[in-house]
């Protein structure tokens, strides 16, 4: 496993390389989207309708997964896309690392679905209605209910991290021993994985929060189709 470098110390804390290279990240989409958005027009340009096009992509992704909270969900899921998918490309510039090839960075956006997850549960279903899903249809499955619940979020971490690893390894591998005789065909498979990796990434976190959005209406189905 790759281990950051410390860049400079502010007290106690240690700022390593990933925090600077995820400030970075953060700061250049902050400045892309004020700078884009600060001229709207009913006409749009190359740049709008381009940004539009993406925008009405990814809410319609959303809406095969949950379509009468596509508006609810885009703000969130859609930046998990576009995020993930800049951490992953960063790997494409010399003497940088994608954040997302570090366990610490993907066991923080896992965690973020986590709390997502139930955020977006108890807000759509109730708190009391929310937490009873964890009780059907028996109470003698909370445990399995709740191993799940873990689970699901450390594989949620670990396979994004383990892609976005092995495929930078991968690389450095074939450029140590081809040299620079393939670089456009693993350029292109890395633009490939970071677009593939990040819309799985969000897809599961939106299939997640869809089934706890709608946690408790299954098992009230069942239980109406059985009492008929």
């Amino acid at each position: 496993m790759k281990s950051a470098v410390v860049v400079f110390n502010v007290g106690m804390f240690e700022i390593t390389s990933v925090v600077v290279t995820t400030w970075g990240i953060m700061l250049i989409l902050g400045v892309f989207c004020w700078l884009a958005t600060r001229r709207l027009s009913i006409s749009p340009g190359p740049l709008q309708t381009m940004l539009e096009g993406i925008l009405l992509a990814m809410e319609e992704s959303i809406k095969t997964v949950l379509p009468s909270h596509a508006q609810q969900l885009l703000p969130f899921i859609a930046t998990l896309w576009i995020y993930i998918v800049m951490a992953n490309m960063t790997g494409l510039i010399p003497q940088l690392h994608s954040p997302t090839g570090y366990l610490s960075v993907t066991a923080g956006l896992a965690l973020l679905v986590f709390m997502s997850v139930h955020w977006f549960g108890i807000r759509s279903e109730g708190a009391s209605r929310y937490f009873k899903h964890y009780l059907s249809p028996t109470p003698l499955l909370l445990p399995f209910h709740l191993i799940s619940e873990v689970t699901r979020t450390v594989a949620l971490a670990v396979r994004l991290f383990a892609n976005i690893m092995s495929l930078e390894l991968g690389a450095l591998l074939v450029l140590l021993v081809a040299g620079l005789l393939v670089p456009v065909p693993l350029l292109m498979l890395h633009i490939i994985e970071a677009l593939i990796q990040a819309y799985i990434f969000g897809m599961l976190a939106l299939v997640y929060i869809a089934g706890a959005m709608q946690s408790q209406q299954g098992y009230e189905q069942n239980e109406e189709g059985e009492s008929v």
